[in-house]
């Protein structure tokens, strides 16, 4: 008799949140709901939770609280039916023929989430921060996760209302269990459910959870707002009183009342600002809901004309929104007697959005009914390109109200290390990438990955929520490869930029080596191997020896500068060297040198300039004026010791002219790259007058002497030679 009485109760609750959840549905909407509902009483029988709640009461009170958002009949449905993929057999089918396949997806993006449990569950744990773990930053991941990894936002919604449930039922279950639920709701949730505007699912998380992680603080609080509640509502519903008369004096129509208190908010206000509870001055606080923005500041200034404001406590968010655009005027006033008052003051639509947030955005209609088209809807979803701040683009808003694609939404994805800590990348990033990401010495010696336990080439894109484990050798370094971008190895910036300054860091330790060797040879040549190297560095305008180096290596600097430099700049340096070979006649209008006519000038061979270039002139013995860069090593050099024979020179006419330049390529090695490069010069028509190519460890360092007239045919001449497979970097030298 008790079991039948049992299933009696039973059955009637079951019924009576049937007739909840409904509210607001078509008929044909409560006839899904109700086989629903039955297929989930079928399924579930009276199988726990882990947290020892009946699933199908968990599911009940996750579809009513999903009710209360106001979502459609797909998410109402879908909260009944959150556990079918682990009770329901060929689930997938039976639920898209029983229910469709908007219900079906929102089943699995559930279950699809369900799988971020145990990472949520460590990021909250007591242990994270010992460990050395950065809770807040993974938090945060973590909830940028969450919505990576579900194409409908509603699936969030109804994890959100999972979580509310399950406090709800952990209410009379104290333990481990309920504190380890409480911390990850106070830090996934609840600040997930504020970023998306949904503020009394925020509210009740953060209560509950505060309530369970610091009962006493919570009921010193609670205890605290009891203790005068008859004084309080009295004092409240005098002022209710008097703000509605004065509002009907000036023919403004107000829903007034007060409001109610959220006790983890006010904990968090007396802790964050270090203050008293006696100065919170929204323990007695009202709200005022017009029609229209205008309304609003009419009734600020009643409220400030009734009560004295109290300094610094007013904040116009209907100017100023806040980031996740809630829009309030806020004001605290005392009254006559002493005691603070807060005022609220918004109109219904910016209630509407405060108290619902983005649920009651995201109304997801029946058969044809669809959500408002035009100024209004397109303002919120520019909202949510705010909202979001994570996200970097937003599809058009008809469209996404009706898919709601990820890859329209985020060009973010999450994956996790092997100990479960979550990376962020690019969409695209490869394991390379993500190696690179978790340390620069891992990526150059990365050599193999797995992706799930299965291993993979290292240019495979990588997708949300993968586990990725990388395979290094002892010691080496990044492959050429690499860098080419038709391979797909590389694809973040940062990675990229990595390996090529490895790549740059072993080209100038060579090339320290040969420069270092060039100038010991010369020294000794010259009985001067006790010679401070820092010093002659200097003498010859460059910073340090590495420095000097360096230049010896690239020809920059010559031994003859060496020689003379040793000896103090007594001698002057021949010109020959910087000279180019090929000679402009006396008088070439080419280059004008300032107030002389008609003198042979020689363009230097050491820079190579070209219009528009800033020039200058150097008067050489018996060889008229070398034409240098004014930025040109040699140049300064010279000029140093014989700043005398300095002259100013510029640029004439240069109908038809042409000037040697020295381009340097370097590419990764291989077969027809020379060729490649010549045809792209061909078909620019641009002559080549000398080449020079060397090939080491997989890249060829190849220079071209080439004639140009003028700058804009060299940038023209490099964005062609960048654009060639395999390039690596193309520039002037």
């Amino acid at each position: 008799m008790v079991s039948v009485v049992h299933s009696l109760r039973q059955a009637n609750g079951e019924a009576d949140a049937l007739s909840q959840l409904c509210l607001g549905l078509p008929e044909a909407a409560v006839a899904r709901a109700d086989e629903a509902l039955t297929l989930a009483r079928e399924a579930y029988g009276d199988k726990l939770l882990g947290t020892g709640e009946p699933i199908l009461q968990h599911a009940l009170g996750m579809a009513l609280i999903v009710a209360s958002l106001d979502l459609d009949a797909d998410a109402r449905i879908a909260a009944l039916l959150f556990a079918a993929s682990d009770h329901v057999k060929d689930c997938n089918e039976r639920l898209k023929v029983g229910f469709g396949d908007t219900v079906t997806g929102l089943v699995s993006g559930l279950h699809r989430l369900g799988g971020l449990r145990p990472l949520t569950r460590a990021a909250a744990g007591e242990g994270a921060a010992e460990v050395g773990v950065d809770v807040k930053t993974q938090a945060e991941i973590l909830r940028k996760m969450l919505l990576a990894m579900v194409d409908d936002i509603r699936v969030v919604l109804l994890r959100l209302a999972s979580r509310v449930q399950t406090l709800r039922f952990l209410n009379n279950q104290p333990g481990a269990q309920r504190d380890e639920m409480a911390r990850e709701s106070l830090l996934i949730y609840a600040p997930l459910a504020n970023r998306l505007g949904i503020w009394h699912v925020k509210w009740e998380l953060e209560d509950l959870s505060f309530r369970y992680l610091e009962p006493e603080v919570y009921k010193r609080i609670a205890k605290m707002l009891d203790e005068k509640r008859s004084e309080r509502e009295s004092f409240i519903d005098e002022a209710v009183a008097r703000l509605r008369a004065e509002m009907a004096a000036v023919g403004v129509r107000a829903e007034i009342y007060g409001r109610p208190k959220h006790i983890f908010s006010i904990w968090n206000k007396m802790r964050g600002k270090d203050i008293d509870f006696e100065k919170v001055y929204d323990v007695r606080a009202v709200r005022i809901i017009v029609d229209e923005v205008k309304d609003c500041y009419t009734a600020l200034g009643i409220v400030h004309h009734l009560w004295q404001p109290i300094h610094g406590e007013f904040d116009d968010y209907i100017s100023h929104p806040k980031g996740n655009y809630y829009r309030s005027l806020h004001t605290a006033v005392e009254a006559e007697d002493g005691r603070s008052l807060e005022v609220q003051i918004r109109t219904r639509e910016m209630h509407e959005h405060a108290e619902l947030g983005v649920a009651a955005h995201w109304r997801y209609k029946e058969s044809g009914s669809s959500a408002k088209a035009g100024g209004a809807y397109e303002d919120k979803i520019s909202w949510l390109r705010q909202l979001l701040s994570w996200r970097d683009e937003i599809a058009d808003s008809a469209e996404w109200v009706q898919q709601f694609k990820r890859a329209a939404l985020d060009d973010t994805i999450y994956v996790l290390t092997p100990q479960d800590k979550v990376i962020d990348l690019p969409r695209g990033a490869t394991p390379l990438d993500f190696a690179y990401r978790l340390h620069t010495d891992l990526g150059h010696r990365c050599r193999g990955a797995k992706i799930d336990g299965h291993m993979v080439p290292l240019n495979t894109p990588l997708a949300n929520g993968q586990r990725v484990e990388i395979s290094t050798i002892k010691s080496g370094g990044p492959s050429r490869d690499w860098l080419n971008p038709a391979q797909g190895y590389l694809v973040t910036s940062r990675a990229r930029s990595k390996a090529k300054q490895w790549f740059a860091a072993q080209d100038e330790a060579e090339m320290l080596a040969q420069g270092r060797a060039l100038v010991t040879k010369e020294l000794q040549r010259e009985g001067q191997s006790q010679a401070n190297l820092d010093e002659l560095a200097v003498k010859l305008g460059l910073k340090s020896a590495d420095a000097l180096f360096l230049a010896a290596a690239r020809g920059e600097v010559g031994m003859r500068a060496i020689d003379v430099a040793l000896r103090g700049g007594a001698e002057e340096l021949p010109p020959e060297p910087e000279i180019q070979t090929r000679k402009s006649k006396a008088g070439d209008s080419r280059i004008l040198v300032v107030g002389v006519d008609k003198l042979l000038t020689q363009v230097g061979k050491c820079c190579k300039p070209m219009p528009p270039d800033a020039i200058t002139g150097f008067v050489t013995r018996g060889k008229g004026i070398s034409i240098h860069r004014v930025d040109c090593i040699n140049f300064r050099n010279m000029a140093a010791r014989n700043p005398e024979r300095v002259i100013s020179a510029e640029w004439g006419a240069q109908s038809g002219a042409v000037y040697p330049v020295d381009l340097l390529v370097d590419a990764g090695d291989r077969q027809g790259l020379l060729r490649d490069i010549s045809d792209i010069l061909s078909r620019e028509k641009i002559n080549v007058t000398a080449v020079r190519t060397q090939s080491k460890a997989g890249v060829a360092h190849m220079g071209f002497t080439v004639e140009l007239s003028g700058t804009a045919a060299l940038q023209k001449a490099l964005s062609a030679l960048r654009e060639v497979p395999g390039v690596i970097s193309a520039q002037r030298r």
